[in-house]
């Protein structure tokens, strides 16, 4: 089934069809009606509507335009991180025992790696190689769940 021809109209013949139209509206929300009858999308229905005279509340204008917003980045994958979000900053990975905290028990119990492992293990002696002949992991280190 093929579409209404008011759904093929350009700016022009649909500016001149909503004319009449308008008066005839009996819905609630005449940016939705707008946008339905006409097969437009609800910003081009609202600066539309302006043209014709048609008062939008500013507050309804500003969520259309946010939401539209959403939907083209969505679309596209631009995705900005919220205002709001805010990364935690490395030192709040570590306290006085853990060199880096990789998480925390159901008790509240933090685990990671230890001030004393990160020395033994991970840090460069002065030359920048890494020492790796002071290997003190066993065979029963092994089987622990966080290696």
């Amino acid at each position: 089934m093929a579409a209404p021809n008011r759904k093929k109209y350009n700016k022009k013949l649909r500016l001149a069809a909503a004319e009449k139209w308008i008066p005839t509206y009996r819905g609630e929300n005449l940016v939705k009606g707008y946008s339905n009858w006409f097969g437009v999308d609800k910003i081009c229905a609202i600066n539309e509507l302006e043209l014709l005279g048609q008062e939008i509340d500013p507050i309804y204008k500003t969520q259309i335009y946010k939401l539209e917003i959403e939907k083209e980045d969505a679309k596209t994958g631009n995705f900005d991180e919220p205002a709001d979000f805010e990364v935690e900053p490395f030192y709040t990975w570590q306290d006085s025992d853990y060199y880096f905290i990789a998480g925390y028990t159901s008790g509240g119990v933090p685990y990671g790696i230890t001030w004393e492992e990160y020395e033994r293990e991970y840090k460069e002696d002065e030359d920048g190689n890494q020492d790796k002949n002071n290997s003190s992991i066993s065979n029963d280190d092994i089987d622990l769940p966080f290696w």
